[in-house]
This record gives structure tokens, C-alpha cells and sequence, in this order.
């Protein structure tokens, strides 16, 4: 029994049903290192938001959040320079890190998103709000990709597309909970076209305004779930029906916010264990089609799609 990936499994079936339904198609090895990486991601993002697994989060003294964030960093660097640790989370990071030979920046980057959280960045266009996504959720995808195998740069730019559109959609199902913990991910610009002040997306009276918005992110997200499926045909087979599988099930969140519309943060939105099932099930010939008749990631310009920054020469 291998303590620190079973610690890591245990969290991304609490954590996240979605991810979890998409890592069981990755290879053991595989599976082990993206549990390991999740924990890591899952706990620093609990620490930031004094939250339990992503629930509960309340909204910390400036102070606090910089603090924790700084303990964090400093418990990152120790595991990436290879400090022994006992602490299953950078235990994890570290045997990843070193195994998949990801470049420690990625990790330092992760946590630069949570320095943004705790200093109360304002996005006031959707370029702004994208490179928060990158940092949250895109980097995170460059890291899996290394973990799966990926060293080129262009199928990198894809992995970081998936990271991106999954954070746009999660920043649009979880809008009205982020507004009552003071965060406001939508692009304050798009607000203001549509009459929604900064502090009211929680009201009753601006759901048709938060709507359009959400409407609008939507759209670019999809854009880069489309963009991230030339990734995907560059994966081996068990790996890209997991991230073919987690692409269908975060973007069907997307289509359901639509579907429900100002409804839509009555209640959470999330795809019922039937639907998922079907959906993973689906990505399996999708993802096939991909590896068997796509275009590389090279073939096709990302066009004006947000793109990560490079790593340095050297």
C-alpha cells in the first residue's frame, strides 16, 4: 500500500465527483500521480479560502490570506529542493514533481492565483479574468499534461486550454457564491455593460444582467473546449478518453447553466451520476476519433485564444 497516493485518491473522490470520474480511466500510474498533483492543488486552495474540500469557504482578513498563502509557498519550495517531508499533500507534490520532471515553475505559478484571491484582484476585462484562470486552473493543466507525458509546446497551449475552460465554467456556476465571499471573477467591464454593480450579482433584481454575462463567458469557453481537443489527439488512448471524459462532463455543467438560465444559482448546477456516466462513456469513441483522424495541435492556430506565458530560456 502506497499511503501517499492512497491519501491523494481519498481527496479527489470527496473533492471533485467530476475529476474523479475522469482519472479512473487513466492508467495506474497515471491515476496515482493526478491524485497526488489534486491533493496538493485541493489543499492550498482550502488553506486560501478557509474551506473543506471546495465548501464552506469564508472570506479571510487580507492579512490571514496573504499569510497562509506565504505558508504554503514556503512548505512548496521546501518539497520541490526535496526536503523530507510526512505530510502526505507535499509528499505528493514532490514525488510528482520529480518523477514527471515538471518544471517548479508551474507550481509557483499555481499559487500566484491564490495571491490574487487574497489581495483582492479586480478582472476588469476578460483578458484579466483569463490569466486568473490560468494561474487557478490552466497551469494546472500544463502540469497534468507533463505528468501524461506532453513536453511540446503546442499541446501544452491545448492542456492550457482545458484548464482555462474549466475554470471560466466554474467561475460562472459558482458566481453568486463567490459574490457573498467578496470575489467577483466576472469581467467588471461586462458588468457594467449590462447594469449589474459590482456588489449586487447576489441580488434578486441583477440575475437577467449576471445572466448575459455568464452568456458571454460561456460562449469563450467553448472556445477553448473546442481548442483543447487537438491536445487530446496527441494523448495515449487510456489518457485522452480521461481528459475527453473530464471535457465532456465540465462543459455539460456549461450547457446546463444555459438551459436554466436565470434559474441557474437557485440551486447548484452539476450533471446527475447518470449523465456522466453517459458522458465518459461517449468520450471513449470521441476520443479514439481524435487520436485517429485529428489534426495536431500545430495544424490549427489558436487564432486570438489567450495563450500562456513561455518558459524562459535556459
Amino acid at each position: 500500500m502506497d499511503h501517499i497516493v492512497d491519501h491523494g485518491q481519498a481527496v479527489i473522490q470527496k473533492g471533485s465527483k467530476s475529476f474523479a470520474a475522469a482519472a479512473k480511466l487513466f492508467d495506474p500510474k497515471t491515476r496515482g500521480r493526478a491524485s497526488m498533483l489534486y491533493a496538493w492543488c485541493r489543499h492550498c486552495d482550502d488553506e486560501t479560502d478557509d474551506q473543506e474540500l471546495g465548501f464552506n469557504g469564508s472570506e479571510l482578513p487580507p492579512e490571514e490570506g496573504r499569510a497562509r498563502v506565504d505558508r504554503l509557498r514556503n512548505q512548496t519550495i521546501r518539497a520541490l529542493s526535496g526536503e523530507p517531508t510526512d505530510d502526505p499533500v507535499f509528499a505528493g507534490l514532490q514525488r510528482v514533481v520529480a518523477d514527471c520532471e515538471i518544471p517548479h515553475r508551474y507550481p509557483m505559478d499555481h499559487l500566484d492565483g491564490f495571491v490574487m484571491d487574497v489581495d483582492g484582484r479586480e478582472y476588469r476585462t476578460l483578458a484579466d479574468t483569463v490569466e486568473y484562470c490560468y494561474h487557478v486552473a490552466g497551469v494546472v493543466g500544463v502540469m497534468m499534461a507533463y505528468i501524461m507525458g506532453v513536453r511540446d509546446e503546442p499541446t501544452l497551449d491545448r492542456a492550457t486550454d482545458l484548464g482555462l475552460a474549466f475554470q471560466l465554467t466554474n467561475i460562472c456556476r459558482d458566481v453568486v457564491e463567490d459574490a457573498g465571499v467578496g470575489r467577483v471573477y466576472l469581467p467588471l467591464d461586462w458588468l457594467t455593460e449590462a447594469g449589474v454593480p459590482s456588489d449586487g450579482l447576489a441580488a434578486p433584481e441583477h440575475r437577467d444582467g449576471v445572466f448575459e454575462v455568464v452568456r458571454r463567458i460561456l460562449f469563450e469557453a467553448d472556445r477553448y473546449y473546442q481548442s483543447a481537443w487537438l491536445g487530446i489527439s496527441q494523448l495515449p488512448p487510456r489518457s485522452a478518453w480521461a481528459v475527453a471524459a473530464a471535457n465532456a462532463v465540465y462543459s455539460d455543467i456549461g450547457r446546463l447553466i444555459l438551459e436554466r438560465g436565470p434559474r441557474s444559482w437557485d440551486s447548484r448546477t452539476s450533471t446527475s451520476k447518470a449523465r456522466k456516466i453517459s458522458l465518459v462513456l461517449g468520450a471513449g469513441p470521441k476520443s479514439w476519433t481524435a487520436r485517429r483522424w485529428g489534426k495536431g495541435p500545430g495544424d490549427e492556430p489558436r487564432n486570438d485564444l489567450w495563450t500562456r506565458p513561455r518558459n524562459p530560456p535556459g
